[in-house]
């Protein structure tokens, strides 16, 4: 199995954030993934065609994707290569601010970008509401980040196929942080935390669950096709 880390890449190149990801933040996701076996590469937004050319897509089972403020610089053609290497099969983990990105709204057909949020820091614990997830295996009943950006429902997304984090935020807050769906042949999950300024992805916990979820998202080639919601209805018109 072959990961691709993408990652903007802008927020880490000033001084406020060099201590926290002095390499960037995809460097410390690659290397948690690398550390669990997995073969892994990494691509950035200011790369010639962002990084992710059909070669490097056609190789990569499992893109994982984190954007925040370029989400209008990625280019419509290499969004559409994308799209069309998930139907195909290519697993999908988006990160964080990445429930906005171009990718994310054309595989969800809405406009995830409309939810609450503030930048202030608080406690967030993300209850595990799924613990016989593979994606859950190994956190135990929940993950408490003591700093975090704060989201809010209601969060504009199609009912997902399975929900395996909730959050809880001090202001009261709530979010659906863990979500899974299918799209044509691939598997997708948005997974919350992951703002910038709190160092999230160096928490072992977090960690985990970019490896559990990078396992669950490969899909073999011999999988059949699923296709979210109206599954069940076209396994029925297969049986008659």
């Amino acid at each position: 199995m072959y990961v691709t880390v993408w990652n903007e890449y802008r927020h880490e190149r000033g001084d406020s954030l060099k201590d926290i990801y002095p390499d960037g933040m995809h460097a410390v996701i690659a290397k948690a993934l690398r550390d669990d076996g997995l073969e892994v590469g990494t691509a950035v937004l200011d790369e010639p065609e962002h990084g992710l050319t059909q070669e490097v897509l056609d190789k990569t089972d499992v893109l994982f994707w984190w954007g925040h403020g370029a989400h209008e610089e990625v280019r419509d053609d290499v969004v559409q290569r994308v799209y069309d290497r998930v139907m195909a099969g290519m697993g999908l983990v988006v990160l964080h601010s990445g429930h906005a990105s171009k990718i994310f709204r054309k595989l969800m057909g809405t406009n995830s970008d409309t939810l609450k949020w503030r930048e202030t820091g608080d406690k967030e614990i993300l209850w595990n509401c799924n613990p016989g997830h593979p994606i859950a295996r190994g956190i135990g009943d929940k993950i408490i980040l003591e700093h975090e950006e704060t989201y809010g429902e209601h969060f504009i997304i199609p009912e997902p196929d399975e929900t395996v984090f909730i959050s809880w935020f001090t202001g009261g807050e709530v979010f659906r942080s863990g979500i899974c769906y299918r799209r044509g042949k691939g598997k997708i999950f948005y997974f919350r935390p992951g703002h910038e300024s709190f160092g999230t992805y160096h928490n072992p916990q977090v960690q985990q669950v970019l490896k559990n979820a990078a396992r669950w998202a490969y899909t073999p080639p011999t999988e059949p096709v699923h296709y979210g919601w109206f599954a069940s209805v076209l396994d029925e018109k297969e049986a008659k």
